[in-house]
């Protein structure tokens, strides 16, 4: 099969493209055929983008450690399975699917969470193989709008969940549209009946937001940002949906309520808030290690 792997950090020439043997499943997997893989993982994952807890500056893949390459990246997957395992029932062959991008086991009493393209082999290649038990019958029947489900549709559902929206709550989210931040338009919007104020770079994508469920539109370019954002929320806003990060950090907190919640997916925003907000206790979830309240 043709696929294109990842040889070492860095850029583009970095990437290769090799003939490799098909992957065979093992007794618990299937083999699928790929229809279609993309993520902005993937970047992060080549660049060594991800850091680590204690120094954002190392080179390191999701897992928050070294990569073993080469690697096929890719984790927004979707395709058909074209082989089972042999412990896999054969009723699954030529099945529609999107595959969640996370294994999971037990390591020392913790839980060693693994994600696809960084430390598993990818979706960069005409064939992967997967664990069955996390391939999932296609939601739609398109399988590009299928493939985003797994690793945006459910990023944003846990940081819309974790943050705790109530109905009639207003909420401001960044970077709105991005795929994890437009889902979280829809999902904030339409599922809990909050009040949606986006943030954009280009205006031309305001109407698709407004369609999606967002409120008011504002625009991060302009001088008077945050009255902005006061004037469509009616005052300071409930919560904060973040995919942003600093260049956003200090409007997305002046623009809080007292006791207001603040979600970020940003990397190494407690080296920035512990230096330029010291008087704000900032709580880090067990659970969601970006989920922070002030």
């Amino acid at each position: 099969m043709e696929a294109v792997r990842v040889t070492g950090y860095g850029g583009v020439d970095k990437l290769v493209v090799d003939q490799l043997p098909i992957p065979t499943p093992g007794p618990y997997e299937v083999l699928i055929m790929v229809c279609l893989r993309s993520n902005n993982s993937e970047l992060n994952m080549r660049e060594g983008a991800y850091g680590t807890d204690t120094n954002t500056n190392t080179l390191a893949g999701w897992r928050r450690e070294g990569i073993s390459f080469p690697r096929i990246p890719g984790s927004d997957i979707a395709g058909d399975i074209v082989e089972v395992g042999s412990e896999i029932n054969t009723s699954r062959l030529n099945e529609k699917v999107i595959l969640f991008p996370f294994r999971s086991e037990l390591k020392n009493g913790e839980e060693d969470i693994t994600y696809i393209g960084s430390e598993y082999d990818g979706g960069y290649a005409q064939y992967v193989t997967w664990p069955a038990e996390l391939c999932f019958p296609l939601p739609l029947e398109d399988y590009l709008e299928s493939s985003i489900f797994p690793v945006s549709g459910l990023t944003s559902w846990h940081k819309v969940n974790r943050t705790n929206l109530k109905e009639g709550e207003t909420v401001l989210v960044t970077g709105a549209t991005g795929g994890v931040e437009s889902f979280n338009v829809q999902i904030a919007s339409k599922i809990y009946g909050s009040k949606v104020i986006a943030v954009v770079g280009d205006w031309s994508q305001k109407n698709s937001l407004l369609e999606l469920g967002a409120t008011d539109v504002v625009s991060y370019r302009s001088n008077t940002l945050l009255e902005d954002i006061f004037d469509a929320a009616g005052g300071p806003v409930n919560a904060v949906l973040d995919v942003v990060g600093q260049p956003l950090f200090s409007t997305s907190m002046a623009a809080l309520k007292r006791e207001g919640r603040f979600n970020t997916e940003w990397g190494d925003w407690r080296i920035y808030c512990r230096t330029r907000f010291p008087n704000i206790v900032f709580e880090v979830s067990n659970i969601d290690r970006f989920y922070t309240r002030c």
